[in-house]
This record gives structure tokens, sequence and C-alpha cells, in this order.
């Protein structure tokens, strides 16, 4: 463990001197990349002013009701379109459809529709979000192996107690790579709002982006970066990977 960890610690501080390197060479203007002690000089002062936590904060609260709600509506749905083939040739090819449609292009409908509000953004990030979790599901439900099935239907299970005993917990390995993947767009789509939707309710890391780059201040757009980044490993590290940990050794497929 510990050799893996100075392997991968070893790896970024190579991309750091890298990107030190590449601005001493001057094949940029400093306006366009700037180095990486001015990007952590901000990161640092935005951490000393606030304004980087308030931003963080704003957007990860923004970022959790919409993918709630996206969960709420989506692994339901998908479930359904597993059961029922009429809701598979309707639902699952709007589901289909819509996931190719970037999630940039909900931002114009949400303006008009709500404006400037947090009903705008929670919409967006809610479309983003919803699609991918429907065909997660439905992928998760029919990938389960039909001896499965048979041999609960030979024991006498039957309607709810084959879904709660059966179905879901031989699903959830593919339902938690669909909430990864939902969790992803989600960010996607949070970001797009943010970039284009102003409101005084509060001032996410979309915000800061689009500013910076108003500013033409690199620092800020790749030190907000890199707080996204952060932010999504972060999250994948204490909250995804354990249950996928769990759930491989549940199934016996961990490796060794």
């Amino acid at each position: 463990m510990i050799t893996r960890w100075l392997a991968a610690s070893a790896f970024f501080i190579f991309l750091v001197a890298l990107w030190h390197l590449a601005v001493q060479a001057h094949l940029w203007s400093p306006l366009v990349l700037p180095s990486p002690l001015n990007v952590f000089d901000w990161l640092w002062s935005a951490s000393q002013d606030g304004t980087l936590l308030e931003a963080t904060l704003v957007t990860v609260r923004r970022l959790l009701l919409g993918y709630a709600v996206g969960l709420l509506i989506g692994l339901p749905l998908g479930l359904l379109n597993a059961s029922f083939r009429w809701c598979e040739d309707t639902i699952g090819i709007l589901a289909l459809g819509l996931q190719t449609l970037p999630s940039v292009c909900w931002v114009p409908l949400a303006l008009i529709w709500f404006g400037q509000t947090e009903s705008a953004m929670l919409f967006v990030v809610v479309m983003g979000t919803v699609w991918s979790l429907i065909i997660a599901a439905d992928n998760g439900v029919r990938n389960i192996p039909p001896i499965y099935l048979r041999a609960a239907r030979s024991m006498g299970s039957r309607g709810l107690h084959t879904w709660t005993r059966v179905i879901l917990p031989a699903a959830l390995p593919f339902l938690l790579s669909g909430m990864k993947q939902g969790w992803a767009f989600a960010w996607r789509s949070l970001m797009a709002a943010e970039i284009f939707v102003t409101i005084l309710t509060g001032f996410g890391l979309g915000h800061l982006l689009h500013y910076g780059r108003e500013l033409n201040a690199m620092d800020q757009v790749i030190g907000v970066m890199l707080v996204i980044v952060v932010i999504g490993l972060a999250v994948d590290k204490t909250l995804f990977a354990p249950v996928e940990q769990f759930l491989h050794r549940r199934w016996g497929t961990a490796r060794q």
C-alpha cells in the first residue's frame, strides 16, 4: 500500500514539474498558462477570504439536491423499464435519446421556464442525471444471470420477494456503476448551469470559472478546476469506492 501511494505521489509531482518547466520555457504567455505557484497562491488567498469555501458549499448543496432528485426519479423508472415492455418502448427510448443530449442544451430551456432562479439550476442537474440512471438501472436488472431468477422461482419466490431478495441485490453492482456515472453527469450539468445562470442566492464554483474567464484570470480558472477534481476524487474514494469494494467481496469478484 505504501509503495502504491509513493508511486502515485511521484507521478503527480512529475506532472507538476512538467507544468513548471513548460511555464519556465515560455512556451505560452503567463496569462494563458500561469505557474503552479500562482495557482496555489490564488487557492490560498481564496481560502483565506472565504470565497472558495462559500462557492464550494453552494455548489455541493445544489449538486446533492439535484443528484438526489435524479436518483429518486431515475432508479424507479429504470426498474419499470426492465419489468414492462411498454415502458421499455416509451420511457426507455426517450432516456436513450435524451442521454446523448449535452447538458448545456437544457440551460436555455431552464432559463425560459424558470428564469434566473435556483429552480433552473435544479432542472438542469436533474435532466443531466436522470436519463443515465434510468439506463443504468434497466441494464443492471437485465444483466442478472437468468439462473438466479429460475432458482428463486423453484424455491417459491414470487413478486415483491423476488425483487427485494434476488433482483435488486444481484443488480447492485450495475446500479452503483450507474450512480457513479450519474454523479459525473450531475457535475457537468451543474457547471454548465452555473456558468450560464447568474443568481443572487449564491455564487458557486461554476460562477468562479466564468468570472475567471471574463477577467482572463487563468490562475483562478485552473484553481477552480483543481478544486472540482479534488471534490470528485474525495467523493469517489470515501463514498462510492467502499461500497464498490463491499459488493465485490460480497459477490466474490474482488481482485486479489
